[in-house]
């Protein structure tokens, strides 16, 4: 049986930067990026705020999403961001909650 995951988008503070992954454990994932582990991209760009998230059933199917949305042009990524977090709050905190 195939286990859950998450595509996420995470930002730098003044949201010019975005990255997009995917992971089947967004708490400890995002607790990377936010630490300077993440990933080099994330380090070097200093994207340490979750500002996207979204659960599928299947890791694959996420992983699939994900490589879609990196194609996508930064106008559809921000629409997508924008329509699930409007304010583009830091939702670390929200998301460490839940576990």
């Amino acid at each position: 049986m195939a286990k859950g995951g998450y595509v996420y988008i995470m930002s730098n503070r003044t949201r010019k930067v975005v990255y997009v992954g995917s992971t089947n454990n967004l708490d400890n994932r995002a607790y990377q990026h936010k630490n300077g582990f993440g990933s080099e991209f994330t380090k070097k760009y200093k994207c340490t705020d979750l500002i996207y998230y979204h659960f599928y059933e299947r890791i694959e199917t996420a992983i699939e999403r994900e490589h879609k949305i990196k194609k996508w042009n930064r106008a559809w990524k921000d629409k997508l961001i924008k329509e699930f977090n409007p304010e583009l709050r830091d939702l670390f905190d929200q998301i460490s909650e839940m576990q």
